[in-house]
C-alpha cells in the first residue's frame, strides 16, 4: 500500500470505491459513483436526475440543488457529505438532441459532483485503466454492500458504449447500478462505469413481463469506457485531479523531486514529521510515525496527488523559502501538480458559494477581461469549470529577472473582487495575498494587477460618451419617409427637427441629415466622427439608410449616409413589447468589451434561437449568416431577447464575406468597422459585396420618450 495510503495501490475490497448517491432528504441510494479526485465523484446524469426526482434523462443542468453523497473508508466508518453539480455531460443522442422517452441506449450521461467541505473529505478512489472486450469485471449497487457484487464480462466496445454480460449465478445487474464503477481486477483498476440494464422482454399491449424464454436477452447491460470519460471529461480539466499512475522512475521531475526531499529532510526524524505532515493536509493517510518513506516515494506522492506539491511548498515557504522554490521549480516540469493547495482551493470554493449571483453570472466576463489573450474558454463556463481550467495556465508574461509570473487564476480572481462589495472584495484579496506568499510572488507584481483589475471595473463605469445623431425614420409610402432628428452631446437627445408632417425622398433625407451633422461640433479631444442611430419600426430594419446619398450639382462630392459616418440601426420597439428582457440587455451591454460572439450560420426557428439565447447572458453579439426568407425573424428574436449588438447583411450575396470581415473587429469598434466595409464596398463592389447592417442597442444612452410613445411605433 506504501507510506502515503493513496489510490490504486491493492485495496483489500473494491466495494469501498463505491460511493452512495441518495436523495437530499432521505439519503437512500438511488445509484453509485466512484471518488474521482481529491473532492471530486463521478457518476452518470441520470443518477443525479432521479436523486432529485426529476425526469431520468433530463437534458438541463440542476443548478445549485445538492444530493447526498455516503463513502464508506477501508475501516467500514461511513460519512455523509452534501455535493453540488461541477460539470454535466448530458444523456443525449447521437447528434446532440434529447433522448427519445422509450430509447434503450444513449450518449453523454456524466456527472462530476463536487462535495462542499473541503479536498481532504473523501477517501482514495481507485486507478483508472482502459476498458478492453474479454475484461472480467466487477459492479456492485448503489448501497456498496460487499454482497451485491455482479460478475461482468465486457463485450462489444466501440469507444462510446460497451455492452456487459453478466454470469449466470450470482447478482444480476439492476436498478440502482448506476453510475458505479467497473472493476477490473486483472489489472486493479476502474475501467468504466455502469449505465443502464435491459430488462427482460414484455408484452407490447399490455407491460406485463412475457413468460421467460430462451430467445430472450438476459443479464445484459451497458456502460461507458474509460476512454470515453477520458474524451467527455479531458478537455474540462477535471481528471487532473484524478489518481495518476507512478511517475515513470527517469521523469526528470521526480529525479529533482527526490534530490529536493533528501537535501529538505536530512534525517530520518525530519522526512516523518514533514511527511505526515503533508499527508494530513493532503487527506491522506499516513504510513508508520517511525519509519519515514523513502525520499523516491515522498517524490512520487508529490507527482501523484495534484495538490501536494503545492501543501509542502507552503509548509516551506516561511521557515525554507529557497526549498520551497527548488521545489515549485522541479515540480514545475510535470503536468500534475495544481496551482492551489487543498485549504486554498477549498477556501476558494468557499467563497464563491458564497459569492453574489450577479457576481457569479459575471465571471466569465471577468476572466475574459484578465486574460485578453486567452484562445478559448471550455465549453462549460461555469465558476467550477472555469476554476479547473484557469488553474492549468501559467502565468502572465509581464515579469523580470527571477521575478515570479502572477498565475492567470491569480489574475482572474482579483478582477472578479473587483465586481464584488467592500467586504467580500477584502476577503478574495486575503486570499490571493496567501497564495501569492507562498508562490514567493513580489507583492508588488499582484498589486499591479489588481490595480488592472479597479481600473477596468472603472472603464465599465464611466465610458466616453460619442457624439450621436438619432433619426427617427417612418416609411410614407412610394419611396418617401418622415424624419425627426435629435442630436445628443452626452447629455442626451435634443430635437433639432420639429416638422414631422414633411416627407422626404432618399436623397432629400440624406441631405437633410447632413445638414444636422455640418451643424455639430464635436469635442476637441474626440476624433471620432459622430454616431448616427437610426431609429425604425421592427418593419423598417432593412431600410437601407446608409446607402441613402445627398447628390447637389453644386457640391464637390457626394454625401452617402454610411460610408462618411458609423451608422445604426435601433428598434426601441421590440425591447419595449419584451420588456423582460430588458435586465438581460443591460447586463449583456456591460459585459460588451468580453462577452461572446454567437454566429447563425444555419437556419434556426424562432424558438430554437430563443432556447439558445434567453439565458446566455455573457452573448453580446450575434452575426446571422442566412438567406433573406428566414434572416429577419432571427435577427427581430435577437434584438427582442436583449442582444445589444446584431449584424446581417440585407443582401443576397455577400454574407458570407461580412460575417466574416466583422469577425475579426472587436465588438465596441462594430459601428466604425460596418462603416470601413461600406466605404471599401463603394469603392470596389467586386470585392466587397456584402450590404452589412448593424443593429446597436447602447444600454448607457436613453433614446428620445417621444419616439416611445408615437401611435406608428405601435403599429
Amino acid at each position: 500500500m506504501g507510506w502515503f495510503r493513496t489510490a490504486g495501490h491493492g485495496a483489500a475490497d473494491p466495494s469501498r470505491y463505491v460511493v452512495s448517491i441518495g436523495r437530499p432528504a432521505s439519503g437512500s441510494p438511488v445509484g453509485a459513483g466512484f471518488v474521482l479526485g481529491a473532492d471530486t465523484v463521478l457518476t452518470c446524469a441520470h443518477v443525479v436526475n432521479a436523486a432529485l426526482e426529476r425526469p431520468l434523462l433530463e437534458p438541463t443542468e440542476p443548478g445549485p440543488d445538492r444530493v447526498t453523497l455516503t463513502v464508506r473508508d477501508d475501516l467500514g466508518a461511513t460519512r455523509w457529505y452534501a455535493a453540488r453539480v461541477a460539470h454535466w455531460i448530458a444523456p443525449r443522442t447521437r447528434d446532440g438532441a434529447p433522448v427519445p422517452a422509450g430509447d434503450g441506449e444513449w450518449f453523454g450521461d456524466l456527472a462530476v459532483l463536487r462535495i462542499e467541505t473541503g479536498s481532504a473529505a473523501l477517501p482514495p478512489g481507485p486507478r483508472p485503466a482502459p476498458m478492453a472486450a474479454g475484461q472480467a469485471v466487477e459492479a456492485w449497487h448503489g448501497s456498496g454492500e460487499p454482497a451485491t457484487f455482479a460478475r461482468l464480462t465486457v463485450h462489444g466496445t466501440n469507444g462510446s458504449r460497451a455492452y456487459l454480460d453478466g454470469a449466470p449465478t450470482g447478482m444480476a445487474v439492476g436498478r440502482g447500478y448506476s453510475g458505479g464503477p467497473l472493476w477490473c481486477p486483472e489489472q486493479q483498476a476502474v475501467v468504466g462505469l455502469v449505465v443502464a440494464h435491459f430488462m427482460p422482454a414484455r408484452d407490447p399491449a399490455t407491460g406485463k413481463p412475457l413468460p421467460h424464454s430462451p430467445q430472450h436477452m438476459a443479464r445484459r447491460s451497458w456502460g461507458v469506457p474509460w476512454q470515453r470519460v477520458e474524451a467527455e471529461l479531458g478537455p474540462l480539466g477535471v481528471l487532473d485531479s484524478a489518481a495518476s499512475a507512478r511517475p515513470d522512475p527517469d521523469d526528470p521531475a521526480l529525479l529533482l523531486l527526490t534530490e529536493a526531499v533528501e537535501d529538505v529532510f536530512p534525517s530520518p526524524s525530519s522526512l516523518v514529521t514533514g511527511a505526515q505532515r503533508l499527508a494530513r493536509a493532503c487527506g491522506v493517510a499516513p504510513g508508520s510515525s517511525v519509519t519515514p518513506p523513502e525520499p523516491q516515494e515522498f517524490a512520487a506522492f508529490l507527482l501523484t496527488h495534484p495538490r501536494a506539491l503545492a501543501a509542502l511548498v507552503g509548509h516551506l515557504r516561511r521557515d525554507a523559502p529557497r526549498d520551497a522554490d527548488r521545489i515549485l521549480a522541479a515540480g514545475g516540469l510535470s503536468r500534475t501538480p495544481r496551482l492551489l493547495a487543498p485549504q486554498e482551493h477549498t477556501a476558494l470554493r468557499g467563497h464563491l458559494r458564497a459569492m453574489e449571483a450577479d457576481v457569479l453570472a459575471r465571471f466569465p466576463e471577468a476572466v475574459r477581461a484578465a486574460l485578453p489573450h486567452l484562445a478559448a474558454l471550455p465549453g462549460d463556463d461555469t465558476p467550477e469549470a472555469l476554476l479547473d481550467h484557469l488553474e492549468e495556465l501559467p502565468g502572465d508574461g509581464r515579469a523580470t529577472g527571477g521575478e515570479r509570473r502572477v498565475p492567470a487564476l491569480l489574475r482572474v480572481m482579483e478582477y472578479v473582487g473587483a465586481l464584488c462589495p467592500g467586504a467580500k472584495r477584502a476577503e478574495l484579496r486575503l486570499w490571493a495575498d496567501g497564495v501569492a506568499a507562498r508562490l514567493g510572488i513580489a507583492r508588488a507584481a499582484l498589486g499591479e494587477r489588481r490595480s488592472d483589475a479597479q481600473e477596468w471595473v472603472r472603464s465599465l463605469r464611466a465610458r466616453t460618451a460619442r457624439v450621436r445623431v438619432l433619426v427617427q425614420v417612418t416609411r410614407t409610402g412610394q419611396g418617401r419617409h418622415r424624419l425627426r432628428i435629435w442630436c445628443d452631446e452626452g447629455a442626451g437627445p435634443r430635437q433639432v427637427s420639429t416638422d414631422s408632417v414633411r416627407s422626404y425622398s432618399a436623397p432629400e433625407a440624406a441631405r437633410e441629415v447632413l445638414r444636422v451633422l455640418d451643424s455639430l461640433t464635436p469635442p476637441a479631444e474626440d476624433e471620432r466622427p459622430p454616431l448616427v442611430e437610426v431609429l425604425v419600426d421592427r418593419a423598417g430594419l432593412n431600410l437601407p439608410v446608409d446607402e441613402w446619398t445627398a447628390r447637389d450639382p453644386e457640391e464637390l462630392v457626394p454625401g452617402v449616409l454610411g460610408v462618411e459616418f458609423p451608422l445604426v440601426v435601433h428598434c426601441p420597439e421590440l425591447l419595449r413589447r419584451h420588456g423582460r428582457f430588458t435586465s438581460h440587455w443591460r447586463s449583456r451591454w456591460n459585459r460588451l468589451d468580453s462577452g461572446k460572439t454567437f454566429v447563425v450560420s444555419e437556419t434556426m426557428d424562432r424558438d430554437t434561437i430563443y432556447s439558445r439565447l434567453v439565458n446566455q447572458l455573457d452573448t453580446v453579439r450575434v452575426c446571422v449568416d442566412v438567406p433573406p426568407g428566414p434572416r429577419d425573424g432571427i435577427v427581430q428574436t435577437c434584438l427582442a431577447l436583449g442582444i445589444p449588438v446584431v449584424v446581417w447583411d440585407r443582401g443576397r450575396d455577400g454574407a458570407a464575406h461580412a460575417v466574416r470581415y466583422m469577425a475579426e473587429v472587436a465588438t465596441r469598434e462594430m459601428p466604425d468597422g460596418v462603416r470601413d466595409y461600406r466605404a471599401h464596398a463603394k469603392a470596389s463592389p467586386p470585392d466587397y459585396p456584402g450590404r452589412p447592417v448593424l443593429a446597436w442597442a447602447d444600454a448607457d444612452r436613453t433614446v428620445p420618450r417621444l419616439h416611445l410613445t408615437e401611435p406608428q411605433e405601435s403599429a
